[in-house]
């Protein structure tokens, strides 16, 4: 029985999700609701959930697991709540406000605007220490570190009872002696505090973009340390044989200890997998071009794959914190199940980002919810089961719903509930499709080309209409939706990235030769990390990017090759891929013109076995699956029709069903708005289709039974 199971646990901001696979190909899915004062507790209620359901207690699955994964917001919400751990820094005297000064401008997007205000500091001004020592743009000491001067910063950092340092000097990549040396003087002197020292972490080019990133991640370690320590004995005391991996924001997996002192990979490690499950999904119809979007109850994810790779960003402004290290690019919106609906100043009605979260939750779920959410309004829409979701263990109260609307939205525009709830509906839709379009249209990709992947408890409710919007003709829903990345989770690989500052222009032996030699550095390094881990050079892969530009360029952009001998003759692949990229982002390229390198990355992964995928058996027809009808509303008119209901655990594979129907599966339900086909395959997965015939068709049947 040993190695029979993998466990996936992915801690949103409303909900929890697990996924438990068999090596059969037997996957299953648990929600519980997520405990943010204590997020152990919520790892705890699900195990007992599932042991409640299967019969198997928390100790045979653990101690029967080969991977168990955990994908966590504690990082996140630490970084939104401004609750991290009391930080310092040991600055080059004279950059202690380089974090401050950001570049002389505000972000993008409020970089004129004078009201905008400035970014909570990680490090306060008191905490920010600097000491002589300075190092040149080509590697030389110009002023050797005053040790005392770090002494001093220590005994400060003491007296105000700091909990973790960080060290960042200016062009330490060329010359790290002098953080190495300041660290080892912080260890001995506060060898209870954890330490970040920026060209380990961050070793690439870039003052600004190090010392934020090793701020934030010495704001984030002393908490994921503290989590990652619970965990890990929490499995341990249930007989784990093998360590928790922990899911990073770069796409890919990592031991505790890796993640606690790279805490800053575990920012957005949640909806980082979702580019994985949305592969995997597409697999069987050789989808690779797909948009996944992920609606929880408090926020709404977006991710890309073009060409079956998820886009990759760095050195980006993340909750105004600007962090260099690569991630999966993922658009956040404040748009869940748990948007309130509110009126501005004008009288117009708005959707969030402000959420009910899980406590107290929705006015539907009965604990104290007084404001109108999106889940109320699709509640009145007739879209939700009134019996209660999650199987019905979350009832729902279609009075509360009822009142939280009317009293909040419905007679201070003197509308009616029902034209209320739509309007919240419309609200909401609009505000994921800008963040669609964020993601698409505004990075040069037509959404038209692309598949939607459902992701996330509350985004079936809405999938059909934001794929119209968007004029997107295909979407996938699987059964596992709504836990969709704690299932990226367990088919994720290990994955670590290695950096190094390359300042060189491609030109001559000698430059490639440097760059031959950096990137087989790094390979070296990365496969005998992941050997230790316990890889073999068989399930270890390598891919390579470099940041290049212009010369004269002030930024760069980060251009994926795969691994080959860079030779003297070879540089003209680089700088032909540089051009071809340039020209995807910007419109043009001047391939007369230098090109020169600014950093280089590998990034190394060691391939997990994957688990066996679903079988569904074939279906009996959709009439089968049928539970009824209930009132549903599906224009601003706010009147109801009856609508079909379908029971997701009676259909198999090859059942059809033509909208309007709603599909309840046990954790989540599926909206499929007049126009759009949904066939099971026996993937798990629904593949939903829209037809203009049968669009023209409802809509023309509907103008005649008005009239």
């Amino acid at each position: 029985m040993q190695n029979q199971y993998r466990l996936g646990i992915d801690a949103g901001g409303t909900f929890t999700d697990f996924i438990l696979a068999d090596r059969k190909g037997g996957v299953r899915i648990f929600k519980v609701l997520s405990t943010p004062t204590d997020p152990t507790m919520a790892i705890r209620n699900g195990l007992k959930l599932i042991e409640e359901e299967t019969g198997l207690s928390p100790e045979t699955i653990v101690s029967n697991s080969d991977l168990c994964i955990n994908g966590t917001t504690v990082g996140l919400n630490a970084l939104i709540t401004h609750n991290g751990a009391k930080t310092g820094l040991i600055a080059t005297k004279g950059h202690e406000d380089s974090i401050e000064i950001r570049l002389g401008h505000k972000e993008d997007g409020y970089r004129y605007d004078p009201e905008y205000p400035p970014a909570t500091m990680l490090v306060p001004r008191y905490l920010r220490r600097g000491v002589s020592e300075r190092v040149l743009s080509n590697g030389t000491v110009h002023t050797a570190l005053n040790e005392e001067e770090v002494r001093e910063a220590c005994r400060h950092f003491l007296r105000e009872g700091v909990e973790s340092v960080s060290i960042s000097f200016v062009w330490s990549v060329l010359h790290p002696e002098h953080e190495l040396r300041a660290g080892e003087i912080v260890r001995e002197m506060m060898p209870h505090v954890r330490l970040t020292i920026g060209s380990q972490l961050y070793p690439q080019v870039r003052e600004y973009t190090r010392t934020s990133t090793a701020i934030v991640n010495a704001y984030l370690a002393p908490i994921l340390q503290r989590y990652v320590e619970a965990v890990d004995a929490y499995f341990q005391s249930l007989g784990a044989r093998h360590p928790v991996r922990y899911f990073q924001s770069n796409g890919g997996l990592a031991l505790g200890k890796v993640v606690t002192d790279q805490s800053v990979y575990a920012i957005n490690s949640g909806p980082a997998s979702a580019p994985q499950a949305a592969l995997w999904l597409g697999e069987p119809w050789a989808m690779k071009d797909i948009i996944t979007v992920d609606m929880g109850g408090t926020s709404f994810d977006i991710t890309l794959t073009r060409d079956g790779r998820a886009n990759v960003s760095k050195n980006i402004d993340f909750l105004r914190y600007r962090i260099g290290i690569p991630m999966i690019q993922v658009e956040t919106l404040g748009a869940g199940g748990g948007s309130i609906g509110w009126i501005d100043s004008m009288g117009l009605m708005q959707m969030g980002p402000q959420s009910a979260g899980s406590e107290p939750g929705p006015a539907s779920y009965d604990q104290g919810g007084e404001r109108p959410t999106t889940t109320d309004a699709n509640l009145i829409l007739g879209y939700l089961n009134p019996d209660g979701l999650v199987g019905g263990r979350l009832p729902l109260n279609v009075e509360k719903a009822r009142k939280a609307i009317k009293t909040h939205l419905a007679d201070p525009l003197g509308i009616s509930v029902e034209k209320a709830a739509f309007g919240m509906f419309t609200i909401v839709n609009n505000n994921m499709v800008n963040a669609i379009r964020r993601v698409s249209v505004e990075r040069g990709y037509d959404p038209r080309d692309f598949v939607l992947n459902c992701a996330g408890g509350a985004t079936a409710a809405h999938i059909t209409a934001l794929a119209r919007e968007m004029g997107i003709r295909k979407v996938l829903i699987s059964k596992l939706a709504s836990g969709l990345c704690a299932f990226g989770q367990i088919i994720s690989d290990v994955k670590y990235n290695y950096m190094a500052p390359a300042p060189v222009r491609l030109e001559g032996a000698e430059a490639a030769a440097r760059l031959d030699g950096l990137f087989n550095q790094l390979e070296s390094r990365g496969t005998e990390d992941l050997k230790s881990d316990g890889f073999t050079d068989d399930n270890i892969s390598v891919r390579r990017s470099l940041d290049m530009r212009y010369v004269g360029q002030v930024h760069e952009c980060t251009v994926d090759v795969e691994p080959f001998e860079v030779t003297e003759a070879a540089l003209a692949r680089l700088k032909a891929a540089f051009h071809a990229r340039h020209e995807e982002l910007y419109t043009y390229s001047e391939p007369q013109s230098a090109v020169e390198v600014v950093n280089v990355e590998s990034a190394i992964t060691g391939a997990v076995d994957k688990p066996g995928r679903m079988e569904i058996a074939p279906g009996k027809g959709a009439h089968a699956a049928l539970k009824g009808t209930r009132e549903m509303i599906f224009n601003a008119d706010g009147i109801a029709h009856e609508t079909p209901v379908y029971d997701g655990a009676l259909l198999g594979a090859g059942d059809r069903i033509t909208g309007p129907a709603v599909i309840q599966e046990v954790t989540t339900t599926i909206v499929i708005e007049p126009g759009w086909l949904a066939e099971l395959d026996a993937s798990g997965v629904y593949l939903l289709s829209q037809h203009e015939a049968h669009a023209a068709r409802v809509l023309a049947d509907a103008v005649t039974e008005d009239a």
